[in-house]
């Protein structure tokens, strides 16, 4: 799996704005709602991100809440699985979309409501996902370097020819972010082979 950087991330809890679907001095009651609850769920996300760590996955982790509650949640379950699509986000869109099926609910109608808070910058495959299902509002803490597809590397507003509008504020315990994907890369991804692991660690010392 291609893994994002520790190195250059930044490490400021300085929560920045990138985009807003409302217009200056609009109200918008969803997006304040949002704001009012990042810290309850963007820890709930880091919940997913440490499970991803215990079991020596890139330390990503994520949910979806809609009208208050937590619908999807979902880490990175890419050694474990080897499939190198499951994501923390694919994963829990995956158990968002079972659950409309299963209760006989429109899913483009909940993702259309939904906000995500996720602990690293989603990557361009996930990106182009959630602006395919119109996510109106996306919180996230690091910046993703090396992989980053809301703005750091791709621009997730690029993907379409008449992209939807989004909320998107990083920032928010970005510093903890970092420090998760520090961990790991200490730790080592043990499913890698020994002689890639010894280049890992000699490619940090060498920074």
């Amino acid at each position: 799996m291609s893994e994002p950087s520790s190195s250059n991330s930044e490490t400021s809890d300085e929560i920045i704005v990138i985009s807003r679907r409302a217009a200056p001095g609009e109200v918008d009651e969803a997006y304040e709602t949002a704001v009012k609850n990042l810290d309850k769920f963007m820890s709930a996300a880091f919940v997913q991100a440490e499970e991803a760590l215990d079991h020596s996955e890139v330390p990503v982790g994520c949910v979806f809440v809609h009208d208050g509650d937590i619908i999807g949640s979902g880490r990175n379950n890419v050694n474990e699985s080897r499939d190198p699509t499951l994501h923390a986000e694919i994963v829990a869109i995956t158990e968002i979309m079972n659950h409309c099926q299963t209760h006989d609910l429109d899913p483009a109608k909940i993702f259309a409501e939904s906000t995500l808070y996720v602990n690293l910058e989603p990557c361009m495959m996930c990106a182009s996902a959630l602006q395919q299902l119109k996510i109106p509002r996306i919180f996230f803490g690091a910046v993703n370097d090396r992989f980053g597809g809301i703005f750091s590397v791709g621009n997730v507003f690029d993907y379409e020819s008449d992209p939807p509008k989004m909320d998107i504020v990083r920032g928010f315990m970005g510093g903890k972010a970092v420090e998760l994907l520090q961990r790991f890369y200490q730790n080592s991804n043990m499913r890698a082979p020994p002689e890639k692991r010894v280049v890992k660690v000699q490619n940090r010392e060498t920074k």
